[in-house]
């Protein structure tokens, strides 16, 4: 009778060692996950920022991340980044070569 005591006690250990890694595994998950939407968030706030439209930075931090709003931002910075190239090019054919 004790040895089944004794069992009984290692399989309850150990059951609670697996339930207890299960628990802590899920929660680094979900911390992860959590850190990487909140970092997503942010980078799209100040790329919206950049772009000059402040009503779609208070619309990214009071609604989170909206499919297709990443981008839509990206599209738009891309497009910024043309024409500041565009321009940079036509200044330098502007200025008087020496």
């Amino acid at each position: 009778m004790a040895r089944d005591s004794g069992s009984g006690s290692l399989g309850t250990l150990v059951a609670g060692a697996v339930i207890g890694a299960a628990g802590l595994a899920w929660w680094l998950l979900s911390e992860a996950e959590r850190r990487q939407q909140r970092s997503r968030q942010e980078r799209n706030l100040r790329l919206s920022r950049l772009s000059g439209n402040d009503e779609e930075a208070l619309d990214l931090q009071a609604d989170g991340l909206r499919p297709g709003r990443e981008i839509e931002l990206q599209d738009k910075v891309q497009q910024l980044n043309q024409a500041i190239e565009d321009v940079r090019r036509q200044l330098e054919g502007l200025t008087p070569q020496s």
